[in-house]
């Protein structure tokens, strides 16, 4: 006689949830719960610092965060493999979530008013926009600035992509994740196991980190600064701990930043490779498309001020500004939205760039690009030679024709998102006041959706984006995550073939 298994304790008053439902509350309720526990470091600097009570309110975050994450993992989740369509679900659902539940420490510490700037802030931390509400950081309390660092630097590689990393809970599914989750065409593995090659992907994100940190605080930051500039750079952030962004700080410190900006938007795999190989840096086509894009910016943006400051200064802020909006950085050491109109339009242009794919930088991605143009070559070539046979490559490798039409179809739609979202942005400030100029709708559209953080018109490096409308900012958090998942997780979501049975 066969005698049915006695039902786990936990779930004996509650009903067994869907197979999907149990999968995403599985990997949803362990990621919340690792926001939660990331929250601890900022509860542990206003100790530091004697900021007893902004200590507190963290840590009561910390607790309401792991709990909830904990019930949806534990009590609710699903421990089964990850099909596609749950990994693309999962993903989607589970930056809102991170969302949702790290606007926490703004709301208790009462350093945000309200849950809508509070969303956009954490939204803008989470997707390394650095887009931010608070016209002087240095005003917040030191934990409140450590919540913001944080945010971006788990934002930087993925929170996922952590999870996979050091948590073997969510090793079943990883790659279906990954996929989802991570920037670029598909996940460079550097092992078999996916879980080891995240392992190893976070040893050189750490790694670059502590060593970022330390050149800063040789510098004239202390250690505090050195510490929240090395998180939110190495993640292509943005957000810093004074109102002056960088250019407050010495020549020094802000040539450490260009070249921490310019590893972040290089390939995490390949400076693995390169540890052993460093020739691998040059055989890349990719690095080489990125590289020479940034110097063709620079030298653009150097003959725009050319004899405005001294040959240095310009020749630093050129480079500086470059690398900052082509990886989505979003630092800034000069008033770009204060310069002449070709330039403001070569800003917006290289927002839609980004750097290369496995960085932690946004935008379309180099690879991208490169593809691009070189399927766009093929084809004015098969025009004058109808019968030629063309192939579309980037460097010596073939790509695949199933891979240009997904990189056509990424594009198509990340230009009707953003045209459609240009349009919305000025509807919603004209709606619900105060209006917004063309110039501010498109850039703020293109600089969310790419992670960008500053914008130009009423948006600028020097302003906040405090005065958007309610509805705007709503919009914008949208985009922040979008342009963070590279859309496609983020629209599926809104299809119906995903959660058909």
């Amino acid at each position: 006689m066969n005698v049915p298994p006695e039902p786990s304790p936990t779930r004996f008053f509650l009903p067994r949830p869907s197979r999907m439902f149990g999968h995403i509350s599985y990997v949803i309720g362990a990621v919340v719960a690792a926001a939660g526990l990331s929250m601890l470091p900022a509860a542990v600097t206003s100790c530091i610092y004697r900021e007893w009570e902004t200590a507190g309110w963290i840590l009561l975050s910390a607790v309401i965060t792991v709990l909830i994450g904990w019930f949806g993992w534990r009590v609710m989740g699903r421990s089964d493999t990850l099909t596609t369509r749950e990994g693309f679900a999962t993903v989607g659902l589970a930056w809102f979530a991170m969302a949702f539940f790290g606007v926490l420490p703004y709301l208790l510490t009462g350093s945000i008013d309200n849950f809508t700037n509070a969303f956009f802030e954490t939204t803008s931390g989470f997707t390394t926009t650095g887009a931010t509400l608070v016209p002087d950081p240095s005003e917040l309390p030191k934990g409140i600035l450590m919540w913001r660092s944080t945010t971006q630097w788990i934002g930087g590689m993925g929170v996922i992509i952590l999870s996979l990393a050091i948590l073997p809970l969510l090793g079943v599914g990883g790659v279906q994740l990954a996929r989802a989750e991570s920037p670029g065409p598909e996940p460079d593995r550097l092992t078999p196991r996916f879980r080891e090659t995240a392992r190893r992907l976070w040893y050189v994100y750490v790694l670059v980190t502590l060593v970022e940190a330390l050149l800063l605080w040789a510098g004239d930051m202390n250690l505090f600064q050195a510490i929240n500039h090395a998180l939110t750079n190495v993640s292509t952030g943005g957000f810093g701990t004074e109102a002056t962004s960088i250019a407050g700080f010495s020549p020094y410190v802000q040539w450490v930043v260009i070249v921490s900006m310019f590893i972040a938007g290089t390939s995490f795999a390949l400076h693995f490779r390169a540890l052993r190989d460093p020739g691998r840096y040059w055989r890349s086509a990719e690095f080489r498309l990125f590289s020479g894009v940034v110097l063709a910016a620079a030298i653009i943006i150097l003959g725009g001020v050319w004899g405005e400051a001294p040959l240095p200064d310009n020749i630093r802020n050129s480079l500086f500004t470059a690398l900052a909006i082509v990886t989505g950085t979003g630092y800034a050491t000069a008033d770009f939205g204060a310069w002449v109109p070709a330039l403001q339009i070569l800003v917006v242009g290289l927002m839609f760039i980004g750097g290369m794919a496995g960085s932690t930088a946004g935008g379309i991605k180099i690879y991208r690009i490169g593809i691009l143009v070189k399927a766009a070559s093929a084809d004015l070539s098969r025009l004058i030679h109808p019968r030629g046979v063309f192939i579309t490559r980037f460097g010596r490798d073939r790509v695949p024709d199933p891979l240009v039409e997904s990189v056509q179809s990424f594009f198509l739609f990340y230009m009707f998102i953003f045209m459609t979202s240009t349009f919305l942005m000025g509807f919603l400030g004209s709606t619900f006041g105060p209006e917004m100029d063309i110039v501010t709708a498109v850039s703020a559209s293109a600089s969310a959706l790419s992670n960008i953080g500053p914008a130009l018109g009423e948006l600028g490096p020097t302003r906040n984006y405090l005065d958007v409308t309610w509805a705007g900012k709503w919009l914008l958090s949208f985009l922040m995550i979008a342009g963070r998942l590279e859309l496609f997780p983020v629209l599926l979501l809104f299809t119906r073939p995903l959660w058909r049975r």
